[in-house]
């Protein structure tokens, strides 16, 4: 069957609808791993050329390759997997979309309609099992009702706030034969219509908040970069606009350069001290696509006392569900940015210069303390330097970052510096070890010819080092750049920061051999353990066109700094003993950067 031909009720079965609904979506390339329940769905991707599918060695992969795809293109992420352990393994990769808000649809296999309930070979409860980790779920019982499904899980992992969805086919409902409608050329759902554009009045009295503000922030989140390019645009010029300092969460890097003159660095936990401190004493806070999770508010009590909070998201659900704001605005981000830039143009406030000039002063005095100094070191290789000799070596390239989890997440997060959004891919809101690679997996099948760098962890690369081989078979030119420490770094830093420096299994003894590791899969392992051989180790491994894993040996004990410990307030920041009072009293002393 030809599935590039009108579709307009066509009979075909509901494995070629599967096949068809994706053409027609738009999706190119799938990712997943065969099993008897998809067999069907799987013998026709063989028969068309159209929906490239990626061959993962684990459905975890499947998943994170598809968000890393999602992530790096702004387009909809779709796995495929068969019943029972199929989808079950898929759950750590809905749930890690669900809290990041990556489009994701997964088609699974199910045994067929009548053995449901029987205990089956390879049957679970995929609908109840997926249904607290995706936006919504559908059994097919159906064949007519398939194509009509399929199209509506690409509407709602799509519009509103993105996430997971699930589309559980039994394998009778393959086989059988039915009418295929293609997607309606105007996407609507009776019951799921989310809100795009704000109400007037509010968007008004976000305007009189901000003009009025001495100490003013604006906090930006993942929503901006989910939003679209129009809204990254629209988030610098009103930056630009107002002159206020700007942060914003681990998932909103890029969506503001970080080479920007407002740009005060990531925020939260490992945050700078600048923008945790600008956070606990600002007068009104400007929240957009942001959702005040625990990492970023630290203790809720002691979070921005005293201030007024402007909250804008598209999902009710997350205003006031953590932090109670002044002002919720409803919407999405794109729209209510557009409507608040043409309110305040309209409105031609006068934001009191004077107070903002001495803001800008307070920060500049916060900035002097450099809150990510480290000392250098001739022999061993600190972490922070590998990234920041990494970021320059791949400066102005097109480059897309994915990683792990753990400090090298944080050290990636604080020294690689990202100007445009898209081009980070992390799990913020899980914390996924395994992450990171089958990410720059899908980064890469969906830009060729660009970079796409993973920043590991040694413990955490681990957890999906299988991908190492979907990699080479789709000559997928990722390079795995591992952090090597030889412990759990994170977990290690909590204990000897909390734990009375009890480290509880937190060495990770038996280390394989990475370069070996890397020849056994078929790609090219580099060691690297001095400062002195690192620029030509990178400049090596990017100039290899193929994949690479990148053995960085560095400081065993070095720890992430700044901290905000868990349960304490913005204003209890831990510093490195790198961070002087020098640099401060120099600050106040001499004329100030004013930025308005």
């Amino acid at each position: 069957m030809d599935m590039n031909t009108p579709t307009e009720n066509r009979e075909m079965t509901g494995a070629q609808m599967v096949v068809q609904a994706l053409i027609d979506n738009g999706v190119a390339d799938i990712f997943g791993y065969p099993g008897g329940a998809v067999l069907p769905i799987y013998d026709e991707i063989f028969q068309q050329t159209a929906v490239r599918h990626i061959l993962v060695r684990h459905e975890q992969g499947a998943g994170h390759a598809a968000e890393g795809y999602a992530r790096s293109t702004g387009k909809t992420g779709v796995m495929l997997v068969t019943s029972g352990p199929g989808a079950t393994n898929a759950v750590t990769a809905l749930q890690d979309a669900l809290m990041d808000s990556i489009p994701l649809v997964c088609i699974s296999g199910q045994v067929p309609t009548t053995l449901i309930g029987s205990d089956a070979f390879q049957e679970c409860d995929t609908v109840g099992i997926t249904r607290p980790c995706t936006k919504h779920n559908w059994l097919v019982k159906d064949v007519a009702d398939l194509p009509r499904i399929l199209h509506e899980a690409f509407l709602v992992a799509r519009t509103g706030r993105p996430g997971p969805v699930v589309v559980d086919i039994p394998k009778d409902v393959q086989f059988a034969t039915g009418t295929y409608s293609p997607p309606p050329p105007t996407r609507t759902h009776e019951s799921y219509r989310p809100r795009l554009s704000p109400e007037r009045e509010r968007i008004a009295a976000a305007v009189a908040m901000l003009a009025g503000a001495k100490r003013p922030v604006i906090y930006s989140g993942g929503g901006v970069i989910n939003s679209g390019p129009e809204a990254t645009r629209l988030l610098r010029e009103i930056v630009e606009m107002t002159g206020f300092p700007i942060t914003s969460t681990l998932m909103g890097l890029g969506a503001y350069p970080a080479s920007g003159k407002s740009w005060m660095g990531m925020l939260g936990m490992h945050g700078t001290y600048e923008a945790n401190l600008a956070m606990h004493g600002c007068d009104v806070m400007l929240c957009i696509g942001a959702r005040f999770d625990d990492r970023i508010t630290g203790r809720l009590d002691a979070f921005s006392p005293g201030s007024k909070k402007i909250h804008i998201d598209i999902d009710p659900s997350s205003i006031n569900k953590n932090v109670r704001v002044d002002l919720p605005i409803i919407g999405d981000v794109g729209h209510a940015l557009k409507d608040l830039i043409d309110e305040w143009k309209a409105a031609q406030p006068e934001p009191d210069r004077e107070a903002l000039a001495a803001w800008w002063h307070e920060i500049n005095v916060w900035r002097a303390r450099n809150c990510l100094a480290y000392k250098p070191n001739d022999d061993v290789i600190m972490p922070q330097y590998a990234v920041q000799r990494l970021y320059e070596a791949t400066k102005g390239q097109e480059t897309y970052v994915s990683t792990e989890v753990g400090q090298h997440q944080m050290w990636a997060a604080q020294f690689y510096g990202f100007e445009a959004p898209n081009r980070w891919l992390t799990s913020g809101g899980l914390g996924t070890m395994g992450y990171g690679l089958p990410a720059s997996i899908g980064a890469a099948i969906a830009h060729p010819d660009a970079i796409s760098l993973c920043i590991a962890g040694d413990a955490s690369v681990l957890m999906n080092m299988q991908e190492m081989s979907t990699a080479v078979q789709h000559n997928a030119n990722v390079k795995i750049f591992i952090l090597n420490n030889q412990y759990m770094g994170m977990v290690r830093q909590w204990q000897q920061l909390l734990h009375g420096n009890r480290l509880s299994h937190s060495y990770t003894e038996a280390l394989p051999d990475f370069v070996k590791l890397a020849e056994a899969y078929g790609a090219v392992g580099i060691r690297c353990e001095k400062p002195r051989d690192l620029d030509d180790a990178i400049e090596e491994m990017l100039a290899v066109d193929s994949p690479v894993l990148f053995d960085c040996r560095v400081a065993n004990l070095a720890n992430c700094f700044p901290m905000i410990p868990s349960g304490k307030a913005h204003n209890e920041i831990l510093l490195p003993e790198e961070a002087t009072d020098e640099a401060v009293a120099r600050a106040i002393d001499e004329k100030d950067r004013v930025l308005v």
